[in-house]
């Protein structure tokens, strides 16, 4: 149990990784203040994937079983060319092998119904205090204290800070310096109610499928008890790149359909569903050589921002949780080797993540001509036990038994 006296961890921002930081120092008797620049709660966007480390790391946190109540459970991974159609490579996600190598199947989820989950949890501790209207700034350091500065002009004062502020973190930027990587690529989003789904599509409801082609790829899964499908286009035209940091601008159906003309009919006829789409820009940022600066940490996007192409953002982002708060626990709440501790385990992973997510993107979503040829060969000799062993190292931890390379 927490003393009255004792010291307060101050978090910037309050999406995935920012409440799983909460929930983590929390459950080792640590206060924590969250410090949120909306002016409310909630998440960005829709859908997302959680792979079995994932599930692995809310079971940590003490969210495990509420976060399965709003998973779906899809059975297989789908690869498809999204040009002729066929079919390039499947792997059971849901079968008892699955489960057996991983500890944990597959999951989407709506990015809301995950988050709500967590704030409810954050919201029940005594241990964790929520603030609303509280964009962090930047930061001072005094000794053994940290003062996070806001928008506003108000300033927290805490024994630390985890900045768990995102891609576009303002401590980052004021720790590191460095500049996002604007790849050119774009993704348009779009959620297609189930119930406008013809006979003939009823798979979608029970697979992630990608489909992929020459500079874009398509992809699909079921959210929120199947009552949805998530749907994600994602060109790498430069052409049609934003010049600035987009997040959820509207974009009008045609335009999209514009994009992706070149694809299958089978493609057209799933995304030609959608009522509506947003449109995202979408980038990473190289791995950054320090996630702490004194009594100051990077967690999440703000550590490790990295491209969408192996499903991890939230995935490291809540192992990265896991990780810090097992540090604190092992040295007995000292902030100094607790940090040095966690970006110790965490950098190494992480880099490896951010960069797979770049060659997959580059290797499997987008290649064309006799690239793709060489990456269907390959996967076409792949058989499913070798292909659960070349990930084991990414889906097999929890964050405090994950590998690190």
């Amino acid at each position: 149990m927490a003393k009255k006296d004792q010291p307060v961890v101050l978090i910037a921002g309050s999406g995935i990784g920012g409440l799983a930081a909460a929930l983590g120092l929390a459950s080792k008797g640590v206060k924590t203040t969250v410090l949120e620049k909306a002016a409310k709660f909630g998440e960005i966007g829709a859908g997302f994937e959680l792979g079995p480390n994932a599930l692995g790391a809310l079971d940590y946190l003490g969210v495990g079983d509420a976060a399965r109540d709003v998973g779906v459970y899809v059975s297989r991974l789908v690869l498809m060319d999204a040009v002729s159609g066929r079919e390039i490579f499947h792997v059971p996600v849901k079968s008892d092998r699955f489960v057996e190598r991983f500890g944990n199947p597959w999951a989407t989820m709506h990015r809301n119904d995950l988050h709500n989950v967590m704030l409810t949890a954050a919201r029940q501790s005594y241990l964790i205090e929520l603030h609303t209207g509280c964009e962090v700034t930047g930061y001072d350091q005094s000794g053994a204290q940290v003062t996070a500065k806001t928008a506003a002009g108000d300033e927290f004062t805490g024994a630390a800070l985890v900045a768990a502020d995102g891609m576009w973190s303002n401590v980052r930027r004021q720790m590191i310096g460095d500049e996002l990587n604007a790849l050119g690529h774009t993704a348009y989003r779009a959620l297609i109610p189930s119930d406008h789904i013809p006979a003939g599509l009823d798979w979608l409801r029970d697979t992630t499928t990608l489909w992929a082609g020459p500079k874009c790829h398509v992809i699909t899964y079921p959210l929120s008890g199947t009552r949805l499908i998530n749907l994600v286009l994602v060109s790498t035209d430069k052409r049609y790149a934003p010049p600035g940091p987009v997040a959820g601008a509207p974009i009008s159906n045609e335009e999209v359909y514009a994009r992706f003309d070149h694809t299958h009919p089978r493609v057209k006829g799933i995304f030609t569903l959608a009522p509506e789409f947003k449109l995202w820009a979408i980038g990473d940022r190289d791995p950054a050589p320090k996630w702490v600066d004194g009594r100051v940490a990077l967690l999440g996007d703000a550590a490790h921002p990295m491209m969408q192409y192996v499903a991890q953002g939230a995935c490291q982002a809540l192992e990265d949780a896991v990780c810090l708060a097992h540090a604190f626990e092992t040295w007995s709440g000292d902030i100094d080797r607790a940090f040095s501790e966690y970006e110790k385990r965490r950098t190494v992973r992480t880099a490896r993540v951010q960069i797979l997510s770049r060659a997959v993107g580059e290797h499997i979503y987008h290649p064309c001509g006799p690239h793709a040829d060489v990456r269907d060969a390959i996967l076409s000799r792949m058989s499913i036990e070798e292909f659960y062993d070349r990930m084991i190292w990414l889906w097999g931890g929890n964050g405090i038994n994950s590998q690190a390379a």
